[in-house]
């Protein structure tokens, strides 16, 4: 969970309330106890998947509209942005 949590800039408290919201709401399954250590693996249900894709599809169509108006160096020049905010957010607090 911790990966999870740092890939998603919150701490593992936070992941955990996510984790066990979308587990009350059918979108992920957890095992009832931990086959090693304490980490409870996450599996996407077909919902959650289902609503991973309409997601990932909808990010994708605003991504398009935010890069449609720029020229191909402008939008380099974000990605970089991007990348070392990311970087950023990343490294220690």
């Amino acid at each position: 969970m911790s990966a999870l949590a740092r890939g998603a800039f919150v701490t593992r408290q936070s992941m955990n309330v996510l984790l066990q919201a979308l587990e009350r709401d059918g979108y992920v399954t957890r095992p009832a106890e931990a086959a090693v250590g304490k980490v409870l693996p996450a599996q996407l249900t077909p919902r959650g998947r289902e609503s991973l894709e309409e997601a990932s599809a909808a990010v994708r169509a605003v991504e398009v509209r935010m890069l449609a108006g720029m020229t191909e160096n402008e939008q380099e020049s974000a990605f970089r942005a991007l990348r070392s905010v990311i970087h950023s957010l990343r490294g220690p607090a």
